[in-house]
């Protein structure tokens, strides 16, 4: 009998249906990853043929920047400067240099190869290779033999890093022997030294071998021979020349490599460490203007460098100055200066400033400083001391009483036309306080002119509320140092002038208020200042109130391909810092008094300027002291003298000031008073006219 199976068609059936699944899944995912396929290659190509034919240009311009490299050329010569009338103080001329540019492909061997075939052809000073000199050079020429002077015990502290790489080679200069350095011929001396030059500094500077007095037949051999001397090169540098000699030097300031203070700064303008810029004064105070273009060069897949854009001299500024007048003035100086020392009584004298300058644009016409110093044989010469006018503060002494008059006239403590008596004033516990004379019953216009003290001192009790008793305390309202301070400011005494220099000093001003000292100031005995701030003060009562900000630069023209001066870029325009808090009568009637002090029969600057120059102005003599035995103490009681006016006093075209600190020595057995300071002011306004008539 058969027996039959039951067959369990659902498991069959799931078996199928799970291939068949599968089968359909592996389909679809390959058909997607197929799609894919196709896509991402449309897309490639699409974008190759965008990159290949569409963008071609596009894409090769990228390729061509990539592989191209911008190069600086040496740095262009500098703008020139020049006087007010056109006349070229500064200059530049071309320079034969010679110069090694390092490259890493080149090692010891080589340079040492080269040191000795391009010494042959060139002068140098050789006698100033140094032992030192000789040592490395021997240490690179016999490198191997120099490693084996090194003990196992020293290679293994180096491995150990308890020696460095400087620690070696300093073990290996110590082990070159006298002998071998006694064995050096003419030619190893010259290659040492030579090969000293190709390697000194900074490895990416170039090295300048020589750019003095190189001649044609040295520039030719490097110049014709650069391929088979790699690294030897040639240029034409360029030097600055100053075609009045030492005029204005101090002020015209030089030039030198990037100071490592300014480094920073410099780098973030774009400048190479190696540039050339203005480090002091007038050069660093306009670099934005002198400091000349470069060639930029680019460089290709070749290595031809190929020119993108020339150099380009820098623009060349023009000075307020007249070069004639500050020779002339800077000759005066010379000469009093040195007869001053020959006075009785000038043993702490040791200069003298002047300034002439416009007071209606406040450009500076000249100005020069001379100190006095022994020359080493008995006599005296002179050196530049002309930064001084902006940075030697002195006590002034009565030439600021134009100020303090006016001080009286705004707080109402006088009235124009007032007498006072002058007559010595006494605060207890204090020495008496007197004009040079007793002068009696004077007005404001005569105690200019007679420059008393105390007209002043009795002004200014009035204006800090003070009652006076002879040999009594005196009381003040100590605001009164502020209210007269203020003033004085607003002259520019006692602030920066704003002069176009990188330095300016404000002078001493201290913070003690006592009455005595109240008294002091108004006199010009307390305060210090420096010549350049009075020149501002002057100028500012001579104009009618304005200060004015002094410059030295006039015009900045762009520069030409010629010796012409090219279009104006930039004209100092006149800067009205402020004017002086006061009405035209106060003003007026102040320079009513220096007119005084300039023509009446007893004032006390006549004969300072010529009467027909029509000049007013104030005298001034100051107490000081000095420091005589370098303890920074001020130990010898001296006499400084100044003197400011302008001219002609109706409608002033000149301001001069003249500063002579320390010029007489007090001393109790000779009462001779240097006259300095009316010599200068004198002989130098004479100058000024007879230029400008």
């Amino acid at each position: 009998m058969r027996i039959k199976q039951k067959v369990n068609n659902k498991n069959i059936n799931r078996k199928d249906r799970r291939y068949t699944v599968n089968n359909i899944t592996y389909k679809k995912r390959f058909l997607f990853l197929g799609s894919v396929l196709v896509v991402l290659f449309l897309v490639i190509t699409l974008r190759l043929y965008n990159v290949m034919l569409r963008e071609q240009a596009y894409y090769e311009e990228e390729l061509k920047a990539l592989a191209t490299t911008i190069v600086e050329g040496p740095s262009s010569p500098r703008g020139r400067i020049l006087d007010r009338n056109g006349k070229v103080i500064v200059d530049n001329k071309a320079v034969k240099t010679i110069y090694y540019n390092k490259d890493k492909s080149r090692g010891p061997d080589e340079e040492i190869e080269l040191a000795y075939l391009v010494s042959s052809h060139l002068s140098l000073d050789y006698d100033k290779v140094t032992d030192r000199n000789k040592r490395e050079f021997f240490v690179a020429k016999n490198s191997d033999d120099m490693n084996d002077r090194i003990t196992d015990d020293e290679w293994e502290k180096y491995e150990q890093r308890k020696l460095d790489s400087d620690d070696i080679y300093e073990l290996k200069i110590e082990r070159v022997t006298d002998d071998e350095l006694n064995a050096f011929s003419e030619e190893d001396n010259k290659a040492s030294y030579l090969y000293y030059l190709m390697n000194r500094g900074y490895s990416y500077d170039d090295k300048v071998i020589k750019n003095s007095d190189v001649t044609d037949l040295e520039y030719a051999y490097i110049a014709e021979n650069n391929e088979d001397l790699p690294g030897f090169n040639t240029k034409l540098d360029w030097e600055r020349v100053y075609n009045y000699g030492d005029t204005l030097r101090t002020i015209l300031g030089n030039i030198g490599t990037i100071p490592s203070e300014k480094k920073d700064e410099y780098l973030a303008k774009g400048y190479s460490l190696n540039d050339i810029v203005g480090t002091s004064y007038l050069e660093a105070q306009y670099e934005e203007y002198l400091k000349g273009t470069k060639a930029i060069y680019k460089t290709v897949n070749s290595h031809e460098l190929e020119l993108v854009s020339e150099g380009k001299r820098g623009n060349d500024i023009v000075l307020t100055i007249d070069i004639e007048l500050q020779q002339q003035l800077e000759s005066i100086l010379n000469e009093e200066v040195i007869a001053t020392k020959r006075e009785a009584n000038t043993e702490y004298y040791d200069r003298s400033y002047a300034v002439i300058g416009d007071p209606n644009t406040g450009e500076v016409l000249a100005m020069a400083g001379r100190q006095v110093v022994s020359d080493g044989n008995g006599g005296y010469k002179t050196v530049d001391c002309t930064t001084g006018i902006m940075t030697d503060p002195m006590t002034s002494g009565s030439v600021v009483k134009g100020a303090s008059m006016l001080v009286g006239y705004n707080t109402g403590a006088i009235k124009p036309g007032d007498y006072q008596v002058d007559e010595c004033i006494k605060i207890r516990g204090t020495p008496e306080k007197c004009s040079w004379r007793t002068l009696g019953r004077i007005n404001d216009i005569d105690a200019l002119a007679l420059s008393s003290n105390v007209y002043q001192f009795k002004t200014a009790m009035k204006v800090a509320g003070a009652t006076y008793q002879y040999n009594m305390p005196l009381v003040i309202n100590e605001e009164a140092f502020d209210i007269y301070r203020n003033t004085f400011k607003e002259f520019g005494l006692g602030v920066e002038t704003g002069i176009d220099l990188p330095v300016e000093s404000l002078g001493f001003s201290s913070n003690n208020k006592a009455p005595g000292l109240l008294l002091d100031f108004v006199m010009g005995q307390y305060d210090t200042y420096t010549p350049i701030q009075l020149s501002q003060y002057i100028s500012t009562i001579a104009n009618g109130g304005s200060r004015l900000q002094p410059h030295l630069l006039k015009e900045v023209h762009a520069s030409t391909d010629d010796e012409s001066l090219g279009e104006v870029i930039y004209t100092f325009d006149v800067n009205v810092l402020n004017t002086v808090n006061t009405t035209p009568e106060y003003l007026n009637r102040v320079k009513e008094g220096f007119y005084a002090v300039m023509h009446k029969s007893y004032g006390l600057g006549r004969n300072y300027m010529d009467a027909k120059y029509d000049a007013a102005g104030k005298t001034g003599t100051s107490q000081s002291a000095k420091d005589t035995d370098g303890d920074y103490v001020n130990d010898t009681d001296t006499v400084s003298t100044a003197f400011v006016g302008y001219a002609p006093s109706s409608s002033p075209k000149m301001s001069i000031t003249v500063t002579s600190p320390h010029s007489t020595w007090e001393n109790s057995r000779n009462s001779y008073t240097s006259l300095v300071t009316r010599r200068i002011t004198k002989r130098a306004s004479d100058v000024y006219f007879t230029l400008y008539p």
